[in-house]
């Protein structure tokens, strides 16, 4: 299966590239999708994503980085990290924005808040394109189960950042993803890091990923419907089982 990885990488940049001009709420309930989306995010949490963080402590066990060796739960740890610097991020972009808002502060200051943003959400995608070449050892089956998973996530992570960002978003935010994946699954196929390096970077993006499927993918009680949001869980689980 080797090109696989390349392969989902280009259609996961295409999600960022052209999700605006699909209209999905057209044809299913904002409520629904959101909610189903968040059940397979929560399925894909508790049964790839916590279980591979296991294996990555494993990893790092084992490695002769000397840090490593002075720290226990280094993963976990790492994990962590990642997801607060994130939390720290949205919650400074939230507070600018609405600062700007207040103030009616220059496009200069919010242009900044944008950049960072995006650089931020650019390098986990970079990491997400890097690891895709891991999947070469996979079955299609669960290459095709990673991509939707991925897939869904990216969609609402991309409906987040243009609510954010509005029409900055649409006009370069968006490339400027779509190549992070890219880039990333270039690099992946390039070089190969160890796997002590792959376990500290899949951490980071763990702990990153479990903020923005809790915070973003599961909506509010407006905008959510438990049903649509357990056949999401059920179905996504089910199907991880099978494999």
């Amino acid at each position: 299966m080797q090109g696989i990885g390349f392969i989902l990488a280009v259609g996961l940049a295409l999600i960022h590239a052209f999700v605006s001009k699909l209209n999905v709420f057209a044809f299913i309930p904002e409520h629904r999708w959101l909610s189903f989306a968040g059940g397979v995010s929560i399925g894909y949490v508790f049964l790839e994503v916590l279980p591979e963080l296991s294996h990555a402590q494993e990893e790092l066990e084992h490695s002769a980085i000397p840090l490593m060796a002075y720290l226990e739960n280094h993963v976990y740890l790492l994990a962590l990290l990642g997801l607060i610097i994130f939390y720290g991020l949205d919650i400074w972009v939230l507070t600018s924005r609405r600062q700007n808002l207040i103030a009616n502060l220059t496009t200069s200051q919010g242009s900044a808040v944008f950049w960072i943003h995006i650089t931020a959400f650019a390098l986990l995608n970079g990491i997400v394109g890097y690891l895709l070449q891991d999947l070469g050892e996979h079955s299609l089956f669960q290459c095709i189960l990673f991509f939707v998973a991925v897939a869904l996530h990216l969609f609402i992570m991309d409906e987040g950042l243009r609510e954010h960002h509005k029409t900055p978003y649409d006009k370069k935010g968006r490339w400027i993803l779509t190549a992070a994946i890219i880039v990333g699954a270039i690099a992946g196929q390039v070089f190969h890091l160890n796997e002590a390096a792959i376990s500290i970077i899949w951490s980071f993006l763990a702990g990153s990923l479990i903020l923005n499927i809790l915070k973003r993918e599961l909506p509010d009680e407006q905008k959510s419907c438990f049903w649509s949001f357990v056949g999401g869980t059920l179905l996504y689980t089910g199907l991880l089982l099978l494999i």
